[in-house]
């Protein structure tokens, strides 16, 4: 992997202590419906990722325990090769701080643990103690661990309108970021929202970061003083988000507007990794 781009991994990783158990989506289908008889049904099937049982977090828990010197030139602020005695100055540095760096990783490492709901993101076995704690909550149909953070889940729940609802809700893990939320209101409306599906968006904290890090994954691609650029899987969200109801729609952002159908109105949100505002929805039961 070349500097620049081990670099913003890193950087990345670093975040990824900061935001725990953060998840993202990958391909999916999602679709919620509304109804005036007071029920709603919500389903996803596809990818979601948990960032902090990935290669990227593996990296950032790893960035401490290589040394490696950097020099760069006083009036390009270039990169430069480091002399002998720079190299020498520089371990002698990392190495003082060695106690430090163990403290500090043992401190993250029992936070990260608590924000997963006392899974151990070191574990080789946590994400699949994870996909079997998954299973046993309802609605989650099918989770099926693919590797470097990545769950492929079938989820689907029904009820009635009488509640908040949000999706996905992760047992003792407070910290989970929402993809859809749906929230009752006064005067019989709802709103639903989906920030976890805006790769730009401020609903996703990092999504933004990764929407860099693909970039940077693509020019990743060439070799550099001899080492071939590799990044983690990180994934993008692809896919789409679906809102039927037989209510009154009084506000959305999608392209289109509602669309007439055997079920009722229709709203279809397109998801990518360009997608800038995240969906949202204003329904009301007269």
């Amino acid at each position: 992997m070349t500097k620049p781009i081990r670099t913003a991994a890193l950087l990345a990783a670093s975040s990824l202590a900061l935001s725990g158990c953060l998840l993202s989506p990958g391909t999916f289908t999602s679709e919620m419906q509304l109804m005036k008889d007071g029920t709603f049904a919500y389903s996803y099937d596809g990818e979601i990722q948990m960032l902090a049982l990935s290669k990227l977090a593996e990296m950032g828990a790893k960035s401490e325990e290589k040394f490696e010197a950097e020099c760069v030139d006083e009036e390009t602020w270039e990169e430069r090769e480091c002399s002998l005695a720079e190299v020498n100055e520089q371990r002698a540095e990392w190495q003082a701080g060695a106690s430090e760096r163990r403290a500090k990783a043992e401190r993250e490492a029992e936070q990260a643990k608590q924000m997963l709901g006392g899974f151990d993101p070191s574990d080789p076995e946590a994400a699949q103690k994870l996909a079997d704690q998954l299973s046993r909550q309802r609605g989650w149909e099918t989770v099926e661990y693919k590797g470097d953070g990545i769950f492929d889940v079938d989820f689907s729940v029904s009820g009635r309108m009488t509640h908040d609802f949000a999706f996905p809700m992760v047992e003792k893990m407070p910290m989970a970021n929402m993809f859809v939320t749906m929230m009752l209101r006064d005067g019989n409306q709802v709103r639903v929202d989906a920030p976890g599906f805006a790769s730009q968006g401020g609903g996703n904290p990092m999504q933004g970061m990764m929407t860099g890090m693909m970039g940077l994954a693509t020019l990743g691609k060439a070799k550099e003083n001899g080492e071939e650029g590799e990044m983690p899987n990180i994934l993008m969200p692809n896919g789409t988000f679906t809102i039927v109801t037989d209510g009154r729609i009084l506000a959305n952002n999608t392209d289109e507007g509602p669309v007439e159908t055997a079920r009722g109105q229709t709203l279809v949100w397109e998801i990518d990794q360009r997608t800038e505002q995240a969906p949202t929805a204003l329904i009301a039961f007269d």
